[in-house]
């Protein structure tokens, strides 16, 4: 079975023997995830709701990565998905209510880990902790949208900033969320697109003019090439290796350039192929292992071989671009010498890899937070997006760029613009798009850029915000130095936090009150909702009925509700009677977006845009042509004793942790991944406990020797946010900076 539209892809029958890492049925022996224990353990795990859970797992849209499966099939293959991913979020969707004496007295509470937190149930009910008391006390929904809708009220718009996270959230939700805040007389307005692909997105635009992915997953399977840059998709969106897979079975290579040799790239099991599952797959031809941010050097490095060896695309070049003399007069300033050096790999390695993509009909260039979480992410993007172009690798069957999504709401976000950089449909905030948008609402909406994720801590932290509402997230493990966030969130007299389960930074207190809101699940949503999938395909997710938790209310109810209460006089420019309302006009305000009005069912999408943007060559910037952007390697200079650190993801999702030793290379959470050349030259092996310093904090981990690039080493996010300077991020996308230079010295 596949839902309409699917392209029903199905796995050529003939063994690829040359694949086969050898007869080992389903990895015995190896340090893997072990799938069929998953789905053992999510039964046990939702035993006592069971009839729900397969109602969520038959009828919803997956509510983890953004790859989009709406029950059991996709758009892409024939066959059944059912990933670890989705299973290990299941109960959440299907938890009961937690006993609201729980959170009487917090003190207790802040020991726990986010997993203990989570487990202690669904928040079912409104409750208010005021300043000075131990906890919180259940409210009626009444009392605590009327202490919000006061505190907003008793202040004004520039000190009042609202976040959304991109788990489970809708694009109903989020569209709501934005022209709530936006009548409130604000753009400080964020969700968890900034913390991840802002930097892909930013510069997409800029340089083809759409900031999304231009190809599908059908290209994926179809291409002669697939790299990754930066990105770990057998541990975030195992849907992918399907799709790799099928691709490799197909005859396509798979190249990775990273600073990690990741195990599950290097072989993998696929559970629902026979061969694979049997003998498993070897997932990548050629590991390119650089220097964490060593991308643009390394890239621009390849580019100059391209040159030389004349494998440029010239016509493409010729007949669709922009920028290509000034990319080269960059390049030929940058010597081999200094590329090698500030890359850390080979000029060899360069060659290698300009001979396999040279090589290659086509290719689609695939990357995530390795390549974004960067305080030059976007030039990284830049330079992937410069070796696409150079090969025409945009706009044709098989070829294209993929920033790919590690959450379900993440790519709708920004479309709704529940941003603080952009209006909905992606659209920059200037007077005359500001004009644009307050005609078409009948209210005045500012023209200049809000508060992004991070500048509404720093805000906090100056006394300058009164009010933070959030809708999910949590601030406290996502940003850099947790203990200057904690001192924050402090700060601000009115924090607002909703949300399906208890999160750390509920427990931290205020200078006048925290409130609890309690939100449905996107299954829960009245009316159902819709996602955008990495592929810019907007799929439904209905509404799925016998889980009521409490309370809790579907979030788009509660932002139109608490905007009655702030001006009821007003309040009628903001009114939506039901999901259908919402969908409506999404549909009328971003055009993109048509379509999404007619989704009813299970398995309805529309893809917006088609299956590619930028078919032939045609580029929707003003000019109509793509344009080449030069970047500049980062100079970061490394003293002797001194390492380049990276923060990485092990068996969770985003900061929620689900188990305490990583499935795919076996390591505890307190791991410091580093080569074993480092690691004799400073006198530790395997196991040893460490102490890692930067200039802003310290940590303490245990040695785990991996296959990295020396000079460089790894811990798990969020565990290694203390090591992480605040302030530092991305100029011209926000993104905060994930990575250090550390010392390291036996504990």
């Amino acid at each position: 079975m596949a839902w309409k539209g699917s392209a029903r892809i199905k796995s050529p029958k003939r063994a690829r023997r040359d694949l086969w890492i050898g007869f080992r049925p389903y990895g015995i022996g190896e340090t893997k995830p072990n799938h069929y224990k998953e789905i053992v353990r999510t039964v046990w795990e939702n035993r006592r709701n069971l009839p729900y859970a397969w109602k969520v797992l038959h009828k919803g849209v997956c509510d983890g990565c953004a790859l989009g499966v709406a029950g059991f099939h996709d758009w892409t293959i024939s066959g059944v998905h059912l990933c670890t991913t989705r299973l290990n979020l299941l109960q959440v969707n299907t938890m009961g209510a937690l006993d609201p004496a729980v959170l009487a007295d917090v003190e207790p509470l802040r020991a726990r880990t986010g997993k203990e937190l989570r487990h202690l149930g669904r928040l079912a009910h409104p409750m208010v902790r005021r300043a000075g008391e131990p906890g919180f006390r259940p409210v009626a929904w009444e009392e605590a949208l009327d202490l919000v809708a006061g505190a907003i009220r008793d202040t004004t718009p520039d000190r009042l900033a609202v976040y959304l996270t991109a788990r489970g959230i809708t694009n109903e939700t989020y569209y709501v969320a934005q022209k709530v805040t936006r009548f409130l007389g604000t753009n400080n307005i964020d969700n968890a697109a900034r913390v991840c692909h802002a930097p892909s997105t930013t510069t997409l635009k800029r340089a083809i003019g759409v900031g999304a992915t231009t190809c599908s997953y059908t290209d994926v399977i179809e291409s002669d090439l697939i790299v990754l840059f930066g990105a770990n998709v057998a541990n975030a969106q195992p849907v992918f290796m399907k799709y790799l897979y099928l691709a490799r079975k197909r005859g396509a290579k798979v190249a990775v350039v990273n600073p990690m040799v990741e195990p599950g790239l290097a072989r993998y099991w696929v559970p629902s192929s026979v061969e694979s599952a049997m003998f498993g797959t070897k997932m990548t031809d050629e590991f390119f292992t650089v220097n964490t941010g060593g991308d643009v050097a390394f890239v621009n490095g390849v580019l100059k071989v391209l040159l030389a060896e004349g494998a440029v695309d010239r016509e493409f070049v010729r007949e669709h671009t922009e920028g290509f003399g000034d990319l080269l007069e960059t390049l030929e300033g940058e010597s081999f010498d200094e590329l090698e050096r500030q890359s850390g790999a080979t000029r060899a390695d360069m060659e290698r890899f300009a001979r396999l993509y040279g090589s290659a009909a086509s290719a689609v260039l695939v990357w995530s937070m390795g390549i974004t979480q960067h305080e030059r992410g976007s030039d990284n993007v830049a330079a992937i997006v410069n070796l696409a172009l150079a090969r025409g690798n945009v706009g044709r069957r098989g070829a294209g760029l993929m920033p790919i999504r590690g959450h379900s709401g993440v790519q709708g976000g920004a479309e709704m613009g529940a941003y603080a950089t952009v209006f909905p449909g992606g659209v920059g905030i200037t007077s005359e798009s500001a004009t644009e948008l307050s005609e078409r609402y009948g209210f005045t909406i500012g023209d200049r850029p809000g508060l992004t994720a991070e500048e509404m801590i720093e805000t906090a932290s100056r006394g300058a915000l009164d009010l933070l509402y959030s809708s999910g997230g949590n601030f406290l493990d996502v940003l850099p130095d947790p203990a200057l966030v904690e001192d924050a969130l402090q700060r601000v007299p009115v924090r607002v936090h909703q949300d399906i389960v208890v999160s750390s930074q509920m427990l931290v207190g205020a200078a006048k009150a925290v409130v609890l809101l309690p939100a449905a699940t996107r299954y829960e949503q009245r009316d159902g909702g819709t996602q955008t999938t990495t592929e810019r395909r907007i799929a439904f997710s209905p509404e799925i009925t016998g889980h009521q938790v409490g309370e809790a209310r579907s979030e788009w109810e509660v932002f139109v509700d608490l905007a009655r209460r702030v001006d009821p006089g007003r309040a009628h420019l903001v009114e939506f009677a039901s999901g259908q309302e919402i969908r409506d006009e999404i549909a009328r305000v971003v055009p993109s977006y048509a379509g999404v009005e007619t989704l009813r069912r299970t398995g309805d999408s529309v893809q917006w845009g088609g299956r590619r943007l930028c078919e032939g060559g045609a580029f929707p910037t003003p000019d109509g042509r793509a344009h080449f952007v030069p970047v500049e390697p980062a100079s970061v200079e490394i003293a002797p004793g001194e390492f380049r650190l990276s923060t990485r993801r092990g068996k969770q999702f985003n900061t929620m942790i689900h188990v305490e030793t990583d499935p795919l290379t076996g390591a505890p959470r307190d791991a410091l991944f580093v080569a074993a050349s480092d690691a004799r030259a400073i006198g530790v092996t395997q196991g040893d406990h460490v102490v890692v310093r930067s200039r802003v904090g310290a940590m303490g981990a245990r040695v785990h020797i991996a296959d990295v690039r020396p000079g460089n080493v790894q811990v798990f996010f969020p565990e290694g946010n203390a090591l992480l300077a605040a302030g530092r991020r991305d100029h011209d996308s926000g993104v905060p900076d994930y990575n250090a230079v550390v010392t390291i010295e036996r504990a």
